[in-house]
């Protein structure tokens, strides 16, 4: 799969992440099964197309957190009753609108 393709699809994701939880805080958040299990799924879902992107590409967008972004989907899956729900929402609403901005300013795709 072509870098572009995948940072659309992780684009893709964050935005789901982030449509779900607009306008709730984070008692909904956390009281939410299904919300819960969206973040999950979709992030898992980033997580797993940053880890399919070439090294070199990783390298020459190293501002961007990529193994933070695999980990977390580690963490989420491997160790899915001690997520720490706080944590999440934080990153919900301070990490990922970055993230986004970053990815979505990714412009030197390979043809």
């Amino acid at each position: 799969m072509k870098p572009k393709t995948i940072i659309d699809k992780i684009i893709q994701c964050l935005d789901k992440i982030s449509r779900y939880c607009a306008g709730r805080s984070y008692e909904d958040f956390r009281i939410d099964q299904l919300l819960i299990e969206a973040f999950v799924f979709n992030f898992s879902q980033a997580g797993e197309l940053a880890n399919k992107i070439d090294k070199d590409f990783k390298e020459s967008h190293s501002g961007i957190p990529w193994k933070k972004l695999y980990g977390l989907r580690n963490r989420i899956i491997h160790d899915y009753e001690g997520i720490n729900f706080l944590l999440i929402w934080e990153i919900i609403q301070e990490d990922l609108p970055k993230l986004r901005e970053q990815l979505a300013a990714i412009d030197d795709f390979e043809e």
